[in-house]
């Protein structure tokens, strides 16, 4: 039985709802999150707090109150590109366009409309209770996390000489765990990340004399199975990466070997050393295939990139005695490593301060025990509860800000 059930007042709870739900039932694509920031924008003036467009549709919030600390905190505002499936009487019915054109649902599949409204739940708290803390609160609602081009655009768009500087980021994310607990780590927390893709160059030509082309077709097939061994035969088991090809294109017809095939592969590491042999690694398999089969070199493009999110190990250990505190001991727990990748730990990197990233559970037991397996993140069916969901979010965000305040 869990303990320390957190509870806050009534009028904020019901705001904060009204407030979840609404985001939820109008998410936006990433870097497309006007109407988003604009509300943010509203919300956070409302509070006295100074805001900032920065980095095209992400908002900056200061809050000065005297001499003391600056403390940053970041909740990320983008959706993603799946259909509603929960059934709930706020699902999202939205849409969106893609960057190529294509349109498409959008769903918070991700969680970050908690996210937005617990910092907004946090900023509310530490407004109401200025006269306890004096320094400055810099909340950082980022856009384009699932892209990776949301912490990037703020940075290139001078976010730390536009604002104060923290001395120290945190943040937070909603998971498939129970709701009403926090879990994080210490050091590694969230995998780097490298999206790729290979141009696989060939010579086209009738299906039924092979002979006279080079078919990029099977070259592709022997390079995907090989980039399997990257890790299987070449990392000690030790070290952990997770190579996966999801994607392959290529022809028009069965009977035309196509002149180019096209796939794109996904790498998460832990550790840059590692991270760079399975780079190595990639482009010389690509390569030495390609030359076996004397085909043309292969061209390799890199979509995307995510840092590492790294959780200070002083600064975890006195978050972890704050959310004790707030929480109570049993409900809050280590976390292992996770592979999933997040652009948080570019924030502090770029100003070289610490930084710490924790997870609250959003789903109830009941759901949890179920047979099948649990809807998690970007899932079509993910639906958190409300509560305790909103209320433990809120309050860890603000204590945790609140314990670095002077």
């Amino acid at each position: 039985m869990m303990t320390g059930v957190t509870t806050l007042p009534e009028d904020l709870t019901t705001d904060l709802h009204d407030l979840y739900r609404h985001l939820h039932a109008h998410p936006e694509l990433s870097m497309q999150e006007s109407a988003t920031a604009e509300l943010i924008e509203e919300r956070m003036g409302a509070l006295g707090y100074e805001t900032t467009r920065i980095g095209g549709t992400g908002v900056v919030a200061v809050l000065t109150n005297g001499e003391g600390p600056v403390i940053g905190f970041r909740a990320d505002t983008d959706g993603l590109p799946v259909a509603e499936a929960t059934g709930l009487d706020y699902a999202s019915t939205d849409r969106g366009t893609l960057p190529d054109g294509t349109d498409v649902p959008v769903m918070h599949a991700c969680g970050h409309d908690t996210h937005m409204t617990a910092a907004i739940g946090a900023a509310t708290l530490l407004q109401q209770s200025r006269e306890s803390w004096s320094g400055t609160v810099v909340l950082v609602f980022q856009p384009g996390e699932e892209t990776a081009a949301g912490a990037v655009a703020m940075l290139e768009d001078g976010l730390w000489d536009k604002v104060p500087r923290p001395e120290v980021m945190f943040a937070q994310h909603l998971s498939a765990d129970l709701a009403g607990t926090v879990n994080l780590s210490t050091g590694p927390a969230l995998a780097m990340a490298d999206s790729l893709e290979v141009v696989v160059h060939g010579r086209g030509g009738h299906g039924s004399r092979p002979e006279s082309t080079i078919d990029p077709v099977v070259l592709a097939a022997h390079m995907i199975v090989r980039l399997q061994s990257l890790v299987s035969r070449e990392l000690a088991a030790q070290d952990a990466a997770v190579l996966t090809v999801a994607t392959i294109h290529a022809g028009m017809k069965e009977n035309i070997i196509p002149a180019e095939a096209v796939f794109t592969i996904n790498v998460r590491t832990l550790d840059e050393r590692v991270r760079q042999q399975v780079l190595a690694g990639i482009r010389r398999i690509v390569s030495a295939e390609a030359a076996a089969s004397g085909a043309p070199e292969p061209e390799v493009r890199e979509l995307y990139t995510f840092p590492l999110v790294h959780n200070d190990e002083e600064t975890s250990a006195a978050v972890t005695e704050v959310l004790v505190a707030a929480l109570g001991a049993d409900r809050v727990s280590p976390r292992v490593p996770q592979m999933g990748s997040e652009d948080f730990g570019a924030l502090p990197e770029a100003i070289g301060v610490p930084g710490v990233y924790w997870f609250f559970g959003g789903l109830p037991q009941d759901v949890i025990d179920l047979p099948e397996p649990t809807p998690s993140n970007h899932s079509p069916f993910f639906a958190p509860v409300l509560e305790p969901t909103l209320s433990t979010a809120t309050t860890a965000a603000y204590e945790v800000i609140r314990s670095r305040l002077g």
